[in-house]
């Protein structure tokens, strides 16, 4: 009987996640280019040996570190500063955690193109609001140069992710006893310590938990980056999957595609296996 039951999951599971995983790690072990997908052919780790000589790579997967650790940190701090503010007794609190959500809840190419449009070189608002303000003097093509065109797309993803952190910690908030809370005001505790002493060591279990989601998802996140800049200028914003789709479908070279992809899919293990391991020590912790 249980066998009847699983199997319909089980087979769900080989077709979406397995066959594929067992498909790409196979097409990484050749040469296959679609401008000649009959011509295919067995070549074992050279994919991977070229791409671990080529430059291009390293530096995706530089700018793949550098967007991942600025994104999900600064969407963990704000998300918390929301939380806590969120938590607090005002007037419209019900409204303003509504309207929080639009963010999440927008789809990423909208939030692409609307970004995009904000931070247009000639008519972007932006620009416009930071020269009326006389913080600049001419208008910034902020997806059009090296130094800016990651950090604006950074700005779009931290945008739009910090409302997950945000709802997440809010939730764990007020599942924290008022017990603790009479009690830290009988004792004369400040804010501060209330925070650090009462509030910290309840949503930490919910912090590693939502950090380690929004690594993976972030990490695998290529279509803000691609509708905003395609990895450029140059490579200034290229991270590995976009650097594998240009591998895969601009340049039809499907093999290396495959290849970058197991690549990332074998370092994202790695960072989840680590981290699996400091939530288990943490929950002997607490």
């Amino acid at each position: 009987m249980r066998s009847i039951l699983l199997g319909p999951s089980l087979f769900l599971l080989v077709c979406i996640i397995a066959y594929p995983v067992y498909y790409a790690i196979v097409l990484s072990l050749t040469n296959t280019h679609l401008l000649m997908p009959n011509a295919s052919e067995f070549i074992g780790l050279k994919n991977y040996i070229e791409l671990f000589l080529n430059k291009d790579f390293y530096t995706a997967l530089y700018r793949s570190i550098v967007w991942v650790i600025s994104c999900v940190s600064f969407q963990l701090i704000a998300g918390l500063i929301g939380a806590l503010i969120m938590d607090q007794n005002f007037k419209g609190r019900g409204l303003v955690r509504g309207i929080s959500l639009v963010p999440w809840a927008t789809p990423s190419v909208l939030v692409a193109l609307m970004w995009a449009w904000l931070l247009d070189g000639n008519y972007g608002v932006i620009n416009d609001l930071l020269q009326k303000l006389g913080l600049i003097r001419h208008y910034i093509p902020w997806l059009a140069q090296g130094s800016t065109a990651l950090p604006s797309v950074i700005l779009a993803n931290i945008w739009q992710g910090t409302p997950f952190f945000a709802v997440m910690l809010l939730a764990s908030l007020q599942s924290i006893p008022e017990e603790l809370y009479e009690a830290a005001k009988i004792d004369s505790a400040n804010s501060w310590q209330i925070f650090w002493y009462i509030k910290l060591p309840f949503l930490l279990p919910t912090i590693l938990i939502t950090s380690m989601l929004r690594i993976m998802w972030t990490a695998n996140y290529m279509d803000l980056i691609y509708i905003m800049t395609g990895g450029g200028p140059g490579s200034s914003s290229m991270i590995l999957p976009v650097y594998s789709y240009i591998k895969a479908y601009k340049k039809l070279e499907m093999g290396q595609g495959a290849a970058v992809a197991i690549i990332q899919v074998v370092l994202l293990l790695i960072v989840v296996l680590w981290y699996l391991r400091l939530l288990k020590k943490r929950g002997r912790d607490f």
